[in-house]
């Protein structure tokens, strides 16, 4: 018998008769690959429970659910359980697992490993976008600096990345000469769960392998032109470190849209919005506004430009993001009202062919 505390698990309800509770390890296409306490087993989603239905949950990769073992075939997954943290982007392919709104990367853990190389794809823009998205997850994020047997001397760009990232960890690594590694130990304590995220080719494959202590993933060369990787992980996966803790390895996203992540801007740039509350009028645009905080700290040099300027971006994107969301969401529903209008009008005799 397999203890699912071990893999995380807080039982919060007791299954029904019959149903068991499992995490889910991975996700293939509509098939979800799940450990429970009989060992791993395959398991599908009940299609009465899941299509169909407004603010129904989807699993994905990390995800504690409830499902019906079939002897000899899939089971039936017929709930998912409340997370406590996730991470989730906006969908762009609307696959049929995801319910076609927002996809979840990952859910239920505690830290977010932020990765990025130390090459010439190092930077300093992305990072702070992941760590938005960190923030919003709840979970603590960390920041990886892979690859650092590249440079001579890394502690420059380490550097950069800590006055970005105040409060937040950084640590620079070497898969290829296990630098760093035991700053790790830190997080990778036993039930806890870390999320990898990253683009392709800042050697997370490399850092699972030497995590696990085995060629557990596949490690591709970077492209020498841009010191950019190519794909090396497909799809989402849960492991079982040797130390008991757990990593969620995720695909590379070089596109990684803010999405719903008012609450993660807000965290990584509260000594901005902490100005707002000191400007002499509360509907202050910060632009020619007398008694403006903003424009004098921008000023007397206290708020950086570039500061203030990647805050603005972010918080126009993440609205853009938001507002076409709904849309799409107002879009969908009114097309399903003509439908049903004009289902309803050739029942009657009010519309003819």
């Amino acid at each position: 018998m397999i203890d699912l505390k071990e893999y995380g698990y807080i039982e919060t309800e007791v299954p029904a008769d019959g149903l068991l509770p499992g995490r889910v390890m991975a996700v293939h296409r509509e098939r979800c690959e799940l450990i429970c306490p009989y060992g791993t087993e395959y398991g599908k989603l009940k299609t009465n429970v899941y299509y169909g239905r407004e603010e129904v949950i989807f699993p994905t990769v990390g995800d504690f659910v409830f499902f019906r073992p079939v002897q000899g075939g899939d089971g039936q997954i017929v709930k998912t359980l409340p997370r406590r943290q996730y991470f989730a982007r906006l969908d762009r392919d609307n696959s049929r697992l995801s319910g076609g709104k927002e996809q979840t990367v990952a859910a239920n853990f505690d830290y977010v490993f932020i990765m990025t190389s130390l090459n010439r794809d190092f930077n300093l823009n992305r990072i702070e976008r992941y760590l938005v998205l960190a923030r919003q997850s709840g979970a603590v994020p960390v920041v990886i600096l892979t690859k650092a047997d590249l440079l001579e001397d890394p502690d420059i760009q380490v550097s950069r990345v800590r006055e970005m990232a105040k409060g937040v960890d950084v640590v620079p690594v070497s898969a290829v000469h296990g630098t760093g590694l035991d700053r790790l130990q830190t997080y990778l304590t036993p039930g806890k769960t870390v999320v990898f995220l990253g683009m392709s080719g800042v050697g997370k494959s490399s850092l699972l392998n030497a995590l696990m202590a085995d060629d557990v993933m596949t490690v591709k060369a970077i492209r020498e032109n841009d010191s950019r990787g190519r794909h090396t992980t497909t799809h989402r996966q849960l492991f079982m470190l040797p130390s008991g803790a757990m990593v969620i390895d995720t695909p590379g996203m070089r596109e990684l849209g803010l999405f719903g992540a008012d609450e993660g801007i807000s965290a990584g740039f509260s000594d901005i919005e902490e100005l707002f509350t000191k400007c002499r009028f509360n509907d202050c645009h910060h632009n020619t506004e007398p008694g403006c905080a903003i424009l004098a700290a921008l000023a007397d040099g206290s708020l950086p430009r570039e500061h203030w300027e990647r805050y603005n971006a972010q918080k126009r994107e993440n609205k853009f993001v938001d507002d076409k969301a709904g849309y799409l969401t107002d879009k969908r529903a009114w097309h399903k009202d003509l439908a049903k209008w004009s289902k309803q009008a050739k029942k009657s005799g009010g519309i003819r062919k």
